[in-house]
């Protein structure tokens, strides 16, 4: 196999640098999205009970995702710190991330792997999951936990590829996963009748594969990288780097899931019938299609910032930022027509009719239609975390999203007490949002003011072009 190429993100256009580099990952994010949505597509669509089968995988989601948190976290702070040391030119610190990432990742991945097996009968109990589906969505998530070191190693995998400047890898194995996803579901749903455990398989094995080739290609890719000392094996001084950087996007991650986990309970209350679960598991679906492909962007302009302030190139940093909203929001309006545009029809593809009544469908189409138009405000915010995150501001980047998290939450369960029912879940997005995306601005600017200060005692080197 062919070498892929370290790419220094420090030199050359910025509009351009940061299209090449950024294309492949907002492809990531989308391919990514659209292999959880073939879940959800296949077994609305082939499941015995297509209605009850979603709502399985929905609910187990919501627990998965917390769990994610931790892979995502030690993903985005891995990447900010290879990308800080490669954008010093210091080969022997960035083999010393990845080792120790590596090393620090099994072990958490281990321990979350213990508590998803022994708490995960409890946390549906708790998430107030109830009716014939039970079982199902229990099933999913246990089958889920058990692929969860694949997962951990192809996000660390990726995010240490994209901080070497290399974003094209990872997409192109997660295309050959996400078919090979495809084509698994079909067959254990549609032909084997495995319904939701047949969906959990499928994730299953092609997240191995996907994994697989993801790490072989980055043992390369480190190994020719050379440096004059040898690289320890582990080093305590990174390892506290790398527990800065990453815990506060796992307790955003975290807190975010745990958000989700009481929204959840909330909708699940709403009705007996679960078509508010029904609905709005299908409506969030698509939506987050939107706003993870902004975050993995976003993401890439992390390592961006990462690398030209390591270099001491502050204005690159300050154009990049106008430059990734310009791209975001270009994608973010694409998003909004088509999902304002058709939501029923985006409802009925992931759900045949004869199993989707029009309560639920008129729940999907009614938090479509509201928060997507809500879109442009949270590319806004995303841009500005990573930015502040990108920059070393930690601080801000987590009192952020905590500000959007808790105002989602509450103005939840305010707004349905208050008798808005489930549009008050929808409009508890979108002020959450609104609100969140003011404080991120204003900490960008704060950073923006720190690195004129920076640029003042080290003058950038270069051009910005």
């Amino acid at each position: 196999m062919k070498k892929s190429k370290t790419i220094n993100l420090t030199g050359g256009n910025v509009w351009k640098t940061l299209l090449l580099y950024s294309l492949p990952l907002f492809g990531s994010a989308l391919v990514q999205q659209l292999y959880s949505l073939a879940d959800l597509l296949v077994v609305g669509n082939f499941a015995q009970e297509g209605a009850l089968a979603v709502d399985a995988i929905g609910n187990a989601t919501v627990i998965i995702n917390v769990l994610m948190a931790f892979a995502l976290g030690v993903n985005g702070g891995c990447s900010v710190i290879v990308a800080r040391h490669f954008g010093e030119n210091d080969n022997k610190k960035v083999r010393e991330t990845v080792n120790t990432a590596f090393i620090a990742a099994a072990v958490l991945c281990a321990v979350i792997v213990t508590l998803g097996f022994g708490l995960g009968n409890i946390s549906l109990v708790a998430l107030d999951v109830h009716g014939t589906y039970f079982d199902d969505c229990l099933g999913y998530l246990y089958i889920y936990i058990g692929s969860l070191p694949f997962v951990f190693f192809y996000n660390l995998g990726c995010g240490i590829c994209s901080a070497l400047g290399d974003s094209k890898t990872p997409f192109i194995f997660l295309v050959i996963s996400s078919v090979m996803n495809v084509g698994l579901d079909i067959c254990f749903v549609y032909w084997l009748h495995w319904d939701v455990a047949g969906a959990a398989w499928a994730t299953f094995i092609s997240q191995a594969v996907c994994c697989i080739l993801t790490v072989f290609v980055l043992v390369r890719k480190v190994r020719s990288i050379r440096s004059e000392e040898k690289p320890k094996v582990i080093n305590a001084r990174i390892l506290k780097e790398l527990t800065i950087a990453s815990v506060p996007i796992i307790l955003q991650q975290s807190f975010v899931s745990v958000g989700n986990f009481f929204v959840n309970r909330c909708i699940n209350g709403l009705d007996e019938e679960g078509n508010a679960t029904t609905g709005f598991t299908t409506a969030f679906k698509v939506l987050v299609m939107a706003t993870m492909s902004v975050v993995a962007m976003s993401n890439g302009f992390s390592n961006f910032a990462s690398q030209n302030r390591a270099a001491g190139k502050y204005d690159r940093v300050k154009k990049g930022y106008w430059v990734m909203q310009c791209y975001s929001m270009a994608i973010v309006l694409i998003f909004v027509i088509v999902f304002v545009s058709c939501p029923e029809f985006l409802t009925r593809l992931f759900i045949q009719k004869d199993k989707l009544n029009d309560i639920a469908l008129g729940y999907s189409v009614q938090y479509l239609t509201i928060v997507s138009c809500f879109l442009p405000v949270v590319s806004v915010k995303i841009i500005s975390d990573c930015g502040v995150r990108g920059c070393g501001g930690n601080l801000g980047f987590t009192v952020s999203t905590f500000t959007d998290l808790l105002l989602r939450v509450i103005l939840v369960y305010v707004l349905v007490a208050c008798g808005w029912g489930f549009s008050g879940v929808c409009w508890a997005w979108a002020i959450g949002w609104s609100i969140s995306a003011v404080i991120a601005a204003v900490f960008w600017l704060l950073t923006v003011r720190k690195l004129r200060k920076e640029a003042t005692a080290n003058p950038p080197a270069g051009d910005i072009n």
